[in-house]
């Protein structure tokens, strides 16, 4: 029964998690991005070159927890199983 309290916490936590990680990296990377090119205006082909990669990287990062995601939610058990079992039937 743990197993699927346990699994049932990482579905629903775990895509939030690496949405809300992939927000905060995306946005300091912009930052960054933009205090270069400020500071370097002649470099700007090349950091935004970098930025876009990154931002790719940390994208697909997503799409895996995406995945994750869906695939875990798939193990789950229908509710009414679990409820059927935790009544002792």
């Amino acid at each position: 029964m743990i197993y699927l309290v346990m699994l049932a916490f990482a579905v629903g936590l775990g895509l939030p998690i690496a949405v809300l990680s992939a927000a905060i990296a995306q946005g300091k990377v912009g930052a960054s991005a933009m205090e270069g090119i400020a500071r370097q205006p002649e470099a700007a082909g090349r950091i935004q070159l970098a930025m876009i990669i990154a931002l790719a990287f940390i994208e697909s990062l997503v799409i895996y927890a995406l995945l994750i995601f869906f695939l875990l939610q798939g193990k789950l058990p229908a509710t009414a199983d679990v409820l059927e079992r935790l009544a002792g039937g």
